[in-house]
């Protein structure tokens, strides 16, 4: 199974994924016009990430915003990730970051993990950095 990255956009986030290390990394904006299309290929790598003998897997979430079309696809991603842990025994580790002073995307992720049986770090960081995103000098 082979990992990828995707670059940040201004209404895509940066996706960074690791099978071998058991790591998904997503960070930034998330407002794409077609979210399933989207995020179709991080579903369906982690459906098989299922099979792969990585015992665990950490996402590292950093969104600096979400629209409500992309919150479906992000549930979507949980739920998979719920279902490795349950159905394939994966220990699975959410690390949720969020802006400081950010309420509101502190409360996505309690409200999202409300939803399911496992455990939400929530660390709250004074600005979020995006792999791949390009700085204003390089634009």
């Amino acid at each position: 199974m082979k990992g990828f990255f995707i670059r940040a956009t201004r209404i895509t986030p940066s996706i960074y994924f690791n099978p071998q290390k058991g790591l998904l990394d997503i960070r930034g904006k998330s407002s794409p016009e077609n979210p399933l299309a989207f995020y179709k290929h991080i579903h369906e790598s982690i459906d098989a990430f299922g099979n792969a003998d990585t015992p665990s897997l950490t996402l590292n979430i950093a969104y600096e915003y979400f629209n409500t079309s992309s919150s479906k696809c992000i549930y979507i991603l949980f739920k998979k990730v719920n279902d490795l842990r349950i159905d394939r025994g994966k220990t699975i580790k959410v690390n949720w970051y969020f802006e400081e002073g950010d309420e509101d995307m502190q409360e996505a992720g309690e409200d999202l993990s409300s939803f399911f049986n496992y455990e939400f770090n929530y660390v709250e960081i004074p600005e979020i950095h995006v792999l791949g995103e390009m700085k204003e000098e390089e634009k």
